[in-house]
C-alpha cells in the first residue's frame, strides 16, 4: 500500500487535542506584531509541521489549539520509530506506507490516545532552528535569540512565553461519556471500558475496570455478611463467623486471580502486547549479527565485564532500598507510632459519641498532612536508589507510602483489638473510621478541584476588569472551553507527582479500604455492605472528577495495576492472621472476649487458609484460553518470521566472507 493509499484508508484528522498557553498581548500590540513576533513564528512553524492551528483569545491568556491530519501523525510515528502491534503478534517499527499491517484500536482508529499525544509532543518539540545562525525573536518588549538546532517550544518555555502544554478534552466524546458513564445509574457497576480506554488511555481504563470488578465481587461477601446479622442460626451460630471467614479469604483469592484473567483479556482486546516483549529488540540484534561474528573474542570479554558491572549495580541498588526502607520503618516507630497511640488513648477516654466522631475527623485530617511529609521524604530517598526506570521508582514509592498509611489506618484498630478486647467497641471504631474517612475523602477529593478552579477563575476575571481594554460595566465570563480547561487543576498525585498521576491516590484509597474490610471481617461482617455502597458512588464520582473537574490527564503507559496487586495480595495474608486472632478471642454474651476452646482448631484453620491462598492461585489460569491460544499462534508466527530473517542475514554474511 502506498503513502497516498494509507492516507485514504484512515480518517482525515483528529479533533483539537493539544493546547499551548501563551500570555495575552493587547489587541494593538498583537496587530502590530511583525515577522519577529515569537508567537506568530510559533504558529507558522506549527502549520509548517503539518498541524492544524486555531488561536483563541481568552480572559486569562491566549491559547493555540492543535489538531493533526492522520498522515502527519503517521509520519511522526515513523520518525519516532514507534513500535506498534502487527497482525502476526509482533511489535514492529511503524511505517506509514504499511498501515494495513498494524492492529487498529477498538474504536477503529489507527493510533491510541497515548500514541497520538506523544506524536503531538514529538511534532511541537521537534521544531528546531535549522538555519546556520541565531534568529532574533520578540514578545512584547522582550527580545531573545533562538539558537541553532534548539527547540523553539523549549526556548519559549524557558523565556516564560509558553506557560503550559496540555491535552484538551474532546467535547463530543466527553459528553458521550458523561451521558453513558458518569451520569448513568441504571447499572450500578457497568462501565464502557473500551470507550474509557480510547479517551483516557490504558492506565485509567485499567483502574476503572479493576474498580468495577471489585465492586461487583463485593456483593457476594456483602450478602453473606448481611445474612450473618439478620438470620438466627440457632445452635450453629458458633460456626457462622469461621464459615464467613473462610468464605471471605477464598473470595479474595479468587477475585485477584480472576482480575488477572480480565486484565490479560483487556490487553489482548486493546492490542497491547506484553508477552512478546522479548522480540522488541530483535531487529537490532539481527542488524549487528555480522559484527558480532567477526569480533567474538572481544565480545566475550566485554560481556564478562558487563555482567560483573550489572551484578554490582544490582546488589548496590538492593542495599540502597534496604537502607531507605529501614529509614521509613524507623520513622514509623519513632514518630508515627506514638502519635497513633495517643489518638487511640484519647478516643478511649472520650465519653460522648459526638466528640469521638469529631476527634476521628480531626485525627484523619491531621494525619493526612503528617503522612504527606513522610511521602515527600520517601520521594527524596527514591532519588538516591538505583531503580531501573520510572516504573521501578513508582513501585518503590507505592510500597513506602503504603507502609506509612498502613500504620496510620490500622494501628488504632489493632490497639483497640489487642488492649481492650471489646468487640462491640471495635465494631464502633470500624463504623466511625469507615464513615468519617469515606465522607472526608470524597469531600476533599471533589471539593478541592472545584475550589481551585473557582479561585483561578476569580483571579483571572478580577485581573481582566482592571485592564484598560476591558469594557466598563460589562460583566466578564469565560466564554471558551479551552480557557475553562486551562484553569482546572491537573490530575496529579498528592505525593510524588513527578512519578505518579492522580491514580496513585485512588488506588491508595482502594487498598486501605480493602485492608480494613478484610483484616477485620470477623469483627463486623456488615462492613462489606458499607464498602459496596461506597464503591458504587466512587465509580461515578471519579468519572465526574475526570470529565468535569480536571484537565484531561496526560496518558500513561501501564499494562497492569503494578505494585498495587502485590499490596492486595499482602493484605489477604494479613487478613488470615488478624481474623484468626479475632476468632481465638471468642466473645460471650456480654461482649467480653475470652480465650477458650478452639485455639488449636483456629491455628489449623490459619495454616489451611494459607494453603488455600497459595493453592487456589494455581487453580484459576491467569489468562483466558483464547488469549493463550492467540499468544501461542503469535509466537509461532513471530518465530517463523524471525527464522527467515536470520537465515537471510546468515546467507548475506556467508556471501561476504566468500
Amino acid at each position: 500500500m502506498g503513502a497516498g493509499e494509507g492516507e485514504g484508508a484512515v480518517e482525515e484528522a483528529t479533533g483539537f487535542e493539544v493546547g499551548i498557553v501563551v500570555p495575552k498581548l493587547s489587541r494593538l500590540a498583537a496587530a502590530a506584531g511583525g515577522a519577529d513576533d515569537c508567537v506568530a513564528r510559533l504558529v507558522r512553524e506549527l502549520e509548517g509541521a503539518g498541524l492544524l492551528v486555531e488561536r483563541v483569545r481568552g480572559v486569562p491568556a491566549e491559547f493555540i489549539k492543535l489538531a493533526a491530519p492522520m498522515g502527519t501523525l503517521g509520519r511522526a510515528a515513523a520518525e519516532m520509530q514507534m513500535k506498534k502491534l502487527t497482525y502476526i503478534g509482533m511489535d514492529l517499527q511503524f511505517e506509514w506506507d504499511q498501515v494495513a499491517a498494524f492492529v487498529r484500536q477498538p474504536d477503529g482508529s489507527l493510533f491510541s490516545w497515548r500514541e497520538r499525544y506523544y506524536c503531538f509532543r514529538y511534532l511541537i518539540y521537534g521544531i528546531v532552528n535549522r538555519t546556520n545562525s541565531e534568529i532574533t525573536l520578540k514578545f512584547d518588549d522582550k527580545e531573545f535569540h533562538w539558537k541553532e538546532n534548539e527547540s523553539l517550544l523549549t526556548r519559549l518555555e524557558s523565556e516564560g512565553v509558553v506557560k503550559q502544554v496540555f491535552p484538551l478534552h474532546d467535547e463530543i466524546k466527553r459528553k458521550q461519556l458523561l451521558r453513558n458513564w458518569a451520569l448513568n445509574w441504571l447499572d450500578f457497576t457497568w462501565q464502557p471500558i473500551d470507550e474509557i480506554y480510547s479517551y483516557f488511555g490504558t492506565k485509567i481504563a485499567t483502574y476503572f475496570a479493576f474498580l468495577g470488578m471489585y465492586t461487583r465481587w463485593l456483593f457476594f461477601p456483602a450478602v453473606f455478611g448481611l445474612a450473618t446479622q439478620l438470620i438466627d442460626f440457632g445452635s450453629l451460630q458458633w460456626l457462622v463467623l469461621p464459615a464467613f471467614f473462610i468464605f471471605v479469604i477464598s473470595w479474595a483469592v479468587f477475585f485477584l486471580q480472576f482480575w488477572k484473567r480480565k486484565n490479560s483479556a483487556l490487553l489482548a482486546r486493546w492490542g497491547i502486547n506484553c508477552s512478546l516483549s522479548e522480540y522488541k529488540n530483535l531487529d537490532n540484534e539481527l542488524g549487528s549479527l555480522g559484527d558480532s561474528l567477526t569480533i567474538e573474542e572481544k565480545k566475550f570479554a566485554d560481556v564478562s565485564a558487563e555482567k560483573r558491572k550489572l551484578q554490582m549495580n544490582e546488589w548496590f541498588g538492593v542495599l540502597l532500598r534496604i537502607r531507605n526502607n529501614g529509614i521509613i520503618v524507623l520513622a514509623i516507630i519513632c514518630l508515627q507510632l506514638p502519635f497513633e497511640l495517643a489518638y487511640a488513648h484519647l478516643y478511649e477516654i472520650t465519653e460522648t459519641e459526638v466528640m469521638r466522631y469529631l476527634l476521628t475527623a480531626v485525627y484523619l485530617v491531621a494525619i493526612q498532612y503528617y503522612t504527606r511529609i513522610g511521602g515527600k521524604v520517601s520521594v527524596n530517598l527514591i532519588k538516591y536508589e538505583n531503580n531501573q526506570g520510572e516504573e521501578s521508582s513508582s513501585a518503590s514509592l507505592v510500597y513506602k507510602v503504603f507502609g506509612l498509611y498502613f500504620m496510620q489506618s490500622y494501628i488504632g484498630l489493632f490497639y483497640h483489638a489487642s488492649l481492650y478486647r471489646d468487640i462491640l467497641a471495635l465494631r464502633q471504631v470500624l463504623i466511625q473510621r469507615l464513615i468519617v474517612s469515606q465522607v472526608l475523602e470524597n469531600l476533599i477529593e471533589n471539593s478541592i478541584p472545584y475550589l481551585k478552579y473557582s479561585y483561578k477563575k476569580y483571579i483571572a476575571v478580577h485581573k481582566k476588569k482592571h485592564e484598560k481594554e476591558s469594557p466598563s460595566g460589562k460583566s466578564l465570563r469565560l466564554s471558551t472551553r479551552v480557557e475553562k480547561e486551562y484553569l482546572k487543576p491537573s490530575y496529579t498525585a498528592s505525593i510524588g507527582a513527578e512519578l505518579e498521576d492522580g491514580l496513585f491516590d485512588d488506588f491508595l484509597e482502594l487498598t486501605l479500604q480493602f485492608g480494613m474490610i478484610m483484616m477485620f471481617a470477623c469483627a463486623f461482617p456488615l462492613i462489606f455492605c458499607f464498602a459496596a455502597l461506597n464503591n458504587i458512588t466512587e465509580i461515578r464520582a471519579d468519572a465526574l472528577k475526570l470529565l468535569v473537574m480536571l484537565k484531561r490527564p496526560v496518558p500513561r503507559a501501564a499494562a497492569t495495576i503494578g505494585a498495587w496487586l502485590n499490596i492486595f495480595q499482602f493484605l489477604v495474608v494479613m487478613a488470615i492472621c488478624t481474623n484468626c486472632l479475632l476468632l481465638v478471642c471468642l466473645y460471650d454474651e456480654e461482649g467480653k472476649w475470652r480465650i477458650e476452646p478452639g485455639l488449636a482448631a483456629i491455628l489449623i484453620m490459619e495454616h489451611a487458609l494459607l494453603l488455600i491462598k497459595f493453592g487456589f492461585s494455581h487453580f484459576v489460569p491467569e489468562e483466558p484460553a483464547w488469549v493463550k491460544a492467540n499468544r501461542v499462534r503469535y509466537v509461532a508466527q513471530a518465530q517463523n518470521v524471525c527464522s527467515k530473517q536470520l537465515l537471510r542475514s546468515i546467507s548475506k554474511l556467508d556471501a561476504k566472507l566468500d
